[in-house]
């Protein structure tokens, strides 16, 4: 498991908060044909009630699976005398594990959630976060902290059930709403559990390992909250139904507003009722290539995956560079308060992004490079002043602009999309933000490759958020520079056609 900062997703303040912001809502549309077959079973009030039941439960559960007081002090922890391991050991040995695990579960866990139907890939992530907490409190030495680290993958990469199932218990005009109240409840759950952290750690002064027990049974009453939850009769892509996956089916934000037809529509697939697993990896991939074909989306996805990838590595690192800079063992800390004020001013910024005057699609390459020079600032002055208040600073300002891109980034990408496609290519650019963080892991953390000290990580992530800003400088200028020979090459054209008779001759 891993220190402090989720998938926008939002301004998720720990690695459980990940998917939150890189997996969007993954939902399917069907046709209403009338009003009598649109309205849910048991009248009016009946689809209220129908709808209310999941969604508190969704909410509750949101809830109690975000609030974990112990995470924001999870490296002060290990490092302390309960589990009396070494900085190398945690950083070099036992944290990488979680990083290779949720790359190597986020596929399979992905096509099992469609094809059981969400619920219970909701059991399997409360359930796995409860043996990560049991196996913490009790469990002691390299090898069971790092089997911990491994279920911890599992819970993270199960939570791609969490946005999926309530778009298959809902009628579409409600997705807005819910969508709102589910990321609300996860929001409120992730602040409150390091705020509450903080507050028993530095007032109440409970130990470290009681923590981990509050925890513990935040992650049970998630785990029971689940059993209560309906299993859906459909999902998006091996349960479509009749009429469940048309190929008009609009992208996320035109579903919100009623509105125009997808850019990219559905591939073909069987309306049989159900798909069968190489039907469905067969769809997959013809989507993929359509959907990867256009440049703008392209672009934003790239700057999504190698983003990602740095964001990750600053959130499941960040700890341990506080522990570099002032100790828990001599100092008090309060990672809690961070987290909890980096939660809070990400999601912030998340929702100011509508209110920036900003057009994106002419100047968001420019404004990705700018910004990108600022995360790379902000990561090379935390390691290098060696000021703990500076590094705190300097940490909620990465994040806040992290998540006011990362927002940007989502409503880009999903403009293009249908609603189907929406879930493949958040899920692809998630892998690739995984696979390059895996990449990075293994050649810069890893005691089998370079194994380097935090401080001289941290340096690196700068250089490689500097080489993210440089990347998109260049194209952004390249971009306008086409764009501005365009435009002076119509009026020519215009001119010389207007100088032209009908039958191509010059005008004399």
């Amino acid at each position: 498991m891993s220190r402090a900062p989720c998938t926008v997703k939002c301004g998720c303040s720990s690695r459980s908060d990940q998917q939150e912001v890189l997996a969007p809502p993954r939902a399917w549309t069907q046709p209403r044909k009338d009003s009598t077959e649109a309205e849910p079973h048991g009248g009016r009030s009946g689809g209220i009630m129908t709808v209310f039941s999941p969604t508190l439960l969704l909410c509750a559960f949101g809830f109690s699976s975000s609030l974990r007081p112990f995470e924001p002090f999870i490296t002060a922890f290990l490092l302390g005398p309960d589990k009396n391991l070494t900085e190398t050991q945690v950083v070099n040995e036992i944290f990488p594990v979680w990083t290779y695990s949720y790359l190597a579960l986020l596929f399979p866990v992905f096509l099992a959630t469609d094809f059981l139907r969400y619920k219970p890939l909701l059991l399997l992530q409360a359930g796995s976060l409860v043996v990560t907490y049991v196996l913490l409190c009790r469990a002691g030495g390299l090898l069971a902290t790092q089997l911990l680290e491994f279920t911890y993958g599992l819970a993270t990469a199960s939570e791609v059930a969490y946005y999926s199932y309530i778009y298959s218990v809902v009628e579409p005009e409600r997705y807005k709403r819910v969508t709102g109240f589910c990321r609300g409840a996860t929001l409120l759950g992730s602040a409150a559990g390091s705020l509450l952290g903080q507050l028993l750690f530095s007032v109440a002064e409970v130990p470290l390992l009681h923590l981990a027990f509050v925890t513990l049974a935040s992650a049970a009453a998630a785990f029971l909250t689940a059993c209560f939850l309906p299993t859906p009769g459909r999902s998006l892509f091996f349960h479509t139904g009749a009429s469940a996956a048309a190929p008009g089916s609009s992208s996320p934000s035109e579903q919100m507003k009623g509105g125009r037809e997808a850019m990219i529509p559905r591939s073909p697939e069987p309306r049989d009722g159900g798909t069968g697993p190489l039907e469905v990896l067969k769809m997959l991939f013809a989507d993929f290539v359509r959907c990867y074909r256009r440049r703008p989306l392209l672009a934003w996805s790239v700057w999504w995956a190698l983003s990602t990838c740095g964001y990750f590595q600053i959130i499941n690192y960040i700890q341990a560079l506080w522990e570099v800079i002032q100790p828990s063992g001599r100092l008090m800390i309060y990672n809690g308060y961070v987290e909890t004020l980096a939660t809070l001013l990400g999601a912030l910024a998340a929702l100011l992004v509508g209110c920036l005057p900003v057009s994106w699609s002419t100047w968001g390459e420019l404004a990705l490079a700018a910004l990108s020079f600022l995360m790379a600032a902000c990561v090379f002055l935390m390691d290098r002043l060696g000021n703990i208040w500076v590094c705190y600073g300097f940490y909620v300002l990465f994040r806040a602009v992290y998540m006011l891109l990362i927002t940007v980034a989502t409503f880009q990408i999903a403009a293009n999309l249908s609603m189907q496609r929406y879930a493949l290519v958040f899920g692809v650019n998630t892998f690739g933000a995984l696979l390059l963080q895996t990449l990075l892991t293994l050649v810069v953390v890893d005691s089998a490759g370079l194994g380097l000290d935090i401080n001289t990580q941290f340096l690196i992530y700068a250089a490689y958020f500097t080489a993210i800003a440089v990347v998109f400088l260049v194209a952004g200028l390249c971009g306008l520079l086409s764009k501005r020979i365009s435009k002076t090459e119509e009026p020519t054209m215009e001119a010389q056609e207007l100088s032209s008779s009908p039958d191509g001759t010059p005008c004399m």
